[in-house]
């Protein structure tokens, strides 16, 4: 909220306690900064307060009426009670009638195990059927099969309007009618569509807008002894699962999480990273090939899916401009249902992969038909990483108290250039890194300085810009971070050589299917937890990765490289 410089400090007291707190604070962040508890549902750090919900009421001395403390600004001496009498009766009226508008559906909600509604219910011993449910009749809107907004559960709160809208401008979200009668439904203007980024369900605070469910399909494979089950995981789930089990924001939860996999009956569990060395070096080429013949420049990467359905509905135009190369998760599916299942004498055919994803639109992904290798999806289900947490809570799993575990080999688990695929810029950092030295190789220069670091292309800026050298030659390169900044980088392209996009604040550590909630202090630790690993990797650029060159061999000696490493576009219409 607030810059580097000196903002004065003033005294304000909360519950008797005197504390100092920042000029333009609210009330309610000078609480959670000072570890006093105030519940809030409708709040987020990403919007402007709306004061929607009321479940934040307090009462200021001196003010005739409650107040919303998301939305309340303090002033020097202000007296504030979180638990008055006052407080206490209009706060419990509230989330009843909250209740009232939300139809529990807990037993299958990815947020049974940590539902803020439910934890007021129990905080303040609330009847949740004091009033008569209205919402029971309301319709669900299901975006393809990646996102979901049930009416029914509805609290009106507005953020998924505001994510949708004021994050990454799309606008497919609206409000119709007025009061009791106010519903969120998708618009109507058939030059809007839906991307499946799922930032309406990252936003929600009581799961009304969510990801399909694919947890219990995963499930039933699971059961299926018929079926080699194995499960791999992407790059960013590694440092934001384990928020899930208390873990600190930005923890290396790696092991825990291929134990946890196990546990849950995965035969063998696959870290996406290999395939993110694969993606790398593909796309690397490409890049350096199409420089080299001036050939439909800017080339945009495509590891997004939200942002690949983005271009295809909006921006046809740009399809051309795409790089071929398919996702990390969708060519190392490839490669298990290809090289690996030669190597174990499997039948393909036997093999059901399941992808754990920080991406609702990864559902979308591994559903489309381009994506099918002699018939079969790299990938069978995508699931998020809410899903994977409320799977493992439902069966008694605490991944924090889980041993460390290596993740079954392809031919090992990836580099640090790869784990860096999970963060806004991490995507051409590692592609930087790899055409570094792929272009100092076939350089005639006498000097050729093959970078390790490409820290420009870092950070959480919405669009970063920068001259690199890569082997004398200077890139104009570009990484926008959040869809919402896209329009404007387009009017713009030919300014580009090369350009990143992701859909999401933050790349895929700030996906539409990662732990709840997911702020902007958030987003950083779990930006800092992936550098971090890449620093410890004694491999970190992807080219050193012999394992995935081998498989790139065996691929192409088996003219298999087309099938499993490319992929094509399509224009879409709503």
């Amino acid at each position: 909220m607030f810059s580097g410089k000196k903002v004065k400090k003033i005294k304000i007291k909360i519950d008797g306690r005197e504390i100092k707190a920042l000029l333009g604070q609210t009330i309610l962040e000078v609480a959670q900064d000072n570890n006093i508890f105030l519940p809030s549902l409708c709040y987020h750090p990403d919007f402007c307060a709306k004061g929607n919900c009321r479940v934040c009421v307090v009462e200021v001395v001196g003010q005739c009426r409650l107040v919303t403390a998301c939305s309340t600004i303090i002033k020097e001496g202000m007296v504030v009670f979180t638990n008055s009498p006052k407080v206490a009766a209009a706060r419990n009226s509230n989330i009843e009638l909250l209740f009232a508008e939300h139809i529990e559906k807990c037993p299958t909600c990815t947020l049974r195990f940590n539902c803020a509604l439910l934890d007021m219910a129990k905080r303040y011993k609330i009847k949740i059927n004091s009033f008569r449910d209205r919402k029971g009749k309301r319709k669900t809107f299901k975006f393809a099969n990646s996102v979901e907004i049930d009416g029914s559960q509805c609290i009106d709160c507005r953020n998924c309007v505001d994510a949708c809208s004021k994050m990454q401008n799309i606008n497919y979200l609206e409000i119709v009618g007025h009061g009791i009668r106010q519903e969120i439904v998708p618009t109507k203007d058939k030059k809007i569509d839906c991307i499946y980024c799922g930032q309406c369900a990252l936003h929600c605070p009581v799961a009304s807008a969510q990801e399909q469910d694919d947890w219990p399909k995963v499930e039933a494979a699971l059961k299926d002894k018929k079926k080699i089950v194995v499960a791999e995981f992407a790059p960013s789930v590694r440092v934001t699962i384990g928020e899930e089990f208390g873990l600190p924001y930005g923890t290396d939860a790696t092991g825990q999480t291929v134990s946890a996999l196990k546990k849950l009956g995965f035969k063998h569990v696959f870290d996406v990273n290999f395939g993110a060395d694969v993606t790398t070096m593909v796309e690397a080429q490409e890049l350096l090939e199409r420089v080299k013949n001036k050939k439909t420049l800017p080339l945009i990467t495509s590891c997004c899916p939200a942002w690949v359905k983005y271009a295809e509905f909006y921006n046809p135009e740009l399809l051309p401009n795409l790089t071929t190369s398919r996702a990390p998760h969708i060519h190392l599916g490839g490669i298990i249902k290809t090289y690996w299942a030669k190597k174990m004498k499997i039948n393909p055919q036997d093999i059901v992969l399941v992808s754990v994803m920080p991406c609702t639109a990864k559902k979308f992904e591994v559903a489309r038909p381009e994506m099918k290798i002699k018939g079969l999806w790299p990938a069978d289900y995508a699931i998020t990483t809410r899903e994977l947490a409320f799977l493992l809570k439902k069966n008694k799993i605490d991944l924090a108290k889980l041993p460390k575990t290596p993740s079954d080999e392809i031919l090992n688990d990836g580099s640090g250039a790869a784990v860096i695929y999970g963060s806004s810029g991490g995507v051409m950092e590692s592609a930087l890194r790899t055409a570094n030295f792929l272009a100092c190789q076939n350089s005639q220069a006498k000097i050729c300085n093959e970078r390790l670091d490409f820290k420009e292309v870092r950070g959480l800026a919405s669009l970063k810009e920068a001259v690199v050298d890569i082997a004398g030659k200077k890139l104009r390169v570009a990484v926008v971070n959040g869809i919402g900044e896209i329009k404007e980088v387009i009017k713009h392209l030919k300014k580009y050589d090369y350009i990143e996009v992701m859909a999401c604040v933050g790349g895929c550590i700030g996906g539409g299917g990662q732990p709840i909630p997911t702020t902007k202090a958030i987003r950083q630790k779990r930006v800092a937890g992936l550098y971090n690993i890449d620093k410890s990797k004694k491999i970190r650029k992807a080219h050193e990765n012999k394992g995935a060159l081998e498989v790139l061999k065996w691929l192409k000696d088996n003219k298999l490289e087309h099938q499993v490493l490319h992929t094509t576009y399509k224009k879409r219409t709503r």
